[in-house]
């Protein structure tokens, strides 16, 4: 029997849930036989339909939204469609990079003809922590990775694993935008093949009280338990330019069994 998904929050109207790694959000001529999909175990575990407004990815884990009713998914629509939903996600990617910075890439839709127009898209990052291991990969002699704070002022398809590709910082385990070598070698360190990437916070005003609501799947839930594992295995360095009074980092360890 399937696990029950975990609830973070519901009122009558809306729930938000955390999606684990490997689930589909709804079902896909995609991927035909993945018997794993959100929408249809949670309409059985609560009793009644829902309304999926947003996306993550298959391999993606962490906080999704969803209606209650057909009404409220068009105001959450809108909501996302207006960019008054602020995402931040954590992801494990390969190599060092800067402190912060910002990429403003236009891409297209994956399966878009080569002729279809770009469309804006701008992701903020932040380094969080970074990790060495001497272990050669690939042609280097060393393995780095890093912890990175993803924030995405647009809603692109596959935006944030392919604007850290564009930066030469594509995320572990990412079969389609990543490198190969890092990502068995993860896989194998890890006992885990998945996408680094998770969807830790989502906040918006609600669409009827207008009161600022923010979900999020930390590290200590539950849930979680494969990026506790990544936290408590290694030696993390907190990157000291990002080091504040409730830092991105201090928020997101918080509660892993390190």
């Amino acid at each position: 029997m399937t696990q029950p998904l975990t609830l973070l929050w519901r009122d009558e109207r809306m729930v938000a849930i955390h999606k684990p790694s490997g689930w589909l959000v709804h079902r896909s001529a995609l991927d035909p036989h993945e018997d794993r999909i959100v929408q249809t175990q949670l309409r059985d575990q609560l009793g009644q339909w829902v309304y999926p407004v947003h996306r993550l990815d298959k391999g993606t884990s962490g906080v999704l939204l969803l209606a209650l009713d057909a009404d409220m998914a068009r105001e959450l629509t809108q909501a996302f469609e207006r960019r008054v939903v602020n995402k931040r996600y954590v992801a494990l990617v390969r190599g060092w990079p800067a402190a912060s910075w910002s990429v403003d890439h236009a891409l297209k839709p994956d399966d878009a003809p080569e002729d279809a127009p770009e469309q804006d898209a701008t992701t903020a990052f932040q380094l969080l922590a970074r990790l060495s291991l001497p272990v050669p990969v690939d042609r280097y002699p060393t393995t780095r990775v890093a912890l990175v704070l993803a924030e995405p002022e647009t809603g692109r398809r596959h935006q944030i694993r392919r604007h850290l590709k564009h930066v030469a910082h594509p995320i572990i385990g990412d079969a389609t935008h990543g490198k190969g070598p890092h990502n068995r070698l993860w896989a194998e360190r890890l006992g885990t093949h998945r996408l680094w990437l998770h969807a830790w916070q989502l906040s918006l005003p609600h669409p009827l009280t207008k009161v600022p609501l923010c979900f999020t799947s930390a590290c200590a839930l539950a849930d979680n338990a494969d990026w506790q594992h990544l936290l408590a295995t290694w030696d993390w360095q907190p990157e000291a330019a990002n080091l504040g009074q409730r830092s991105a980092w201090q928020s997101w360890s918080a509660g892993s069994s390190r």
